[in-house]
């Protein structure tokens, strides 16, 4: 390519004969544009690829390649559409004017073509392809800045639900990590699940993203439980039970609120969900609306599983923690009973991966809340919503 001194741009000159693009160089250069040049098709698209130029000067009649076929492939390519497109050619045939039209030229000159028409086109393109440029630029600067806002969006609501979550959960010191088990829990089985192929309307990648952030709202109504009975060291009578299975209407009902005043289906749809029905049963004897298999919510049976996973494999002041072995034991056992059998192979096929995050969390306050948020980024960086 030929640098022009201050040049205003790049022309790219596309003819097999090398005399008309020594005369259209001479015309170009004069106007302050750099000018580089290419005998083919081919040439010219392998130039474009490397240095794109800001305005093609294209002869149509080319053995190999011809300018249509080099226009139509510009126009398909997302990179170099907007790259203006002016046709010289000795061509006079309507037909052929037509056709370069409708491969995508933006302006049309025969030869032999008057020097001050053909600057004037130049110019005009060129402005065209600095204004398209500066708008390119503002839309790539607009979707970083939609991007950057989005991430923080999320992450304020990812910190808002944990937060919410764990002010339930504070009145019982005893929980210790178990909403951070919880929400790992989840994860492990919406992600085996997600590769079976028989989920795919409703096993997502948002899915899975969700359930993760919404599964350690499932015992928010703990906060209408009176401490008589959340805090109690041994087993509750049939009225205290009966008022601690209320936890499940009380968590659900607040959801529902807020899903309402935010707009309905908002993120709390889940997190409402997975309140009002993680103690439903498989087989339909669960609480509070006895929901039966799959009309139970997918996000509630996986979170159940986790739920009683998690209370088995936990020390309480009225029972020592079991071990991963007697736990799944008890699990295999409830499937197709308490369990959603597919959730219940899902968690066989990763235990190993439980028992990571169980030996990871162990009660002792480790996953620190700045942990958790440089998590959150995290993953938000790798994984935008929407």
């Amino acid at each position: 390519m030929e640098k022009n001194s201050g040049g205003m741009g790049t022309v790219l000159v596309v003819d097999d004969l090398v005399e008309n693009t020594l005369v259209l160089k001479g015309f170009i250069k004069p106007l302050g544009f750099d000018v580089m040049i290419a005998q083919s098709g081919e040439e010219a698209l392998e130039k474009i690829e490397t240095e794109p130029p800001d305005i093609i000067l294209l002869d149509l009649m080319m053995p190999g390649m011809s300018g249509f076929e080099v226009c139509e492939k510009l126009k398909e390519n997302q990179d170099t559409r907007h790259i203006p497109i002016i046709i010289i050619t000795g061509l006079s045939d309507p037909d052929a004017n037509v056709r370069a039209i409708k491969a995508g030229a933006d302006d049309f000159l025969i030869k032999p073509f008057d020097r001050v028409l053909l600057e004037a086109r130049v110019r005009s393109s060129f402005k065209t392809k600095r204004l398209q440029d500066e708008i390119l630029q503002h839309r790539r600067e607009l979707e970083v800045r939609v991007r950057e806002r989005t991430r923080q969006v999320e992450l304020t609501r990812e910190v808002a639900l944990f937060s919410l979550a764990r002010l339930a959960e504070s009145r019982d010191a005893e929980t210790g990590d178990h909403l951070e088990r919880i929400r790992c829990y989840v994860r492990i089985i919406a992600e085996e699940m997600r590769q079976w192929g028989r989920y795919d309307e409703l096993m997502t990648g948002r899915f899975v993203e969700e359930i993760y952030l919404s599964s350690p709202l499932h015992d928010i109504g703990k906060v209408g439980i009176p401490d008589r009975i959340l805090l109690k060291p041994g087993p509750l009578t049939d009225a205290e039970y009966a008022i601690m299975k209320t936890h499940s209407l009380i968590g659900g009902d607040a959801l529902r609120d807020a899903d309402y005043e935010a707009g309905q289906n908002s993120f709390l749809a889940m997190g409402r969900d997975i309140a009002y029905y993680h103690h439903e049963r498989w087989d339909g004897k669960g609480y509070p609306n006895g929901l039966k298999g799959q009309e139970i919510p997918f996000a509630a049976r996986i979170v159940t599983l986790a739920d009683v996973y998690d209370a088995l494999t936990s020390k309480r002041p009225y029972k020592e923690a079991f071990s991963h072995e007697r736990a799944r034991e008890i699990i295999v056992a409830g499937a197709d009973k308490q369990f959603d059998p597919d959730v219940v192979d899902a968690f066989l096929r990763r235990e190993q991966e439980f028992i990571k995050v169980r030996n990871t969390f162990q009660n002792t306050g480790e996953a620190s809340l700045l942990q958790q948020l440089s998590d959150a980024v995290d993953r938000l960086e790798t994984n935008p919503v929407g």
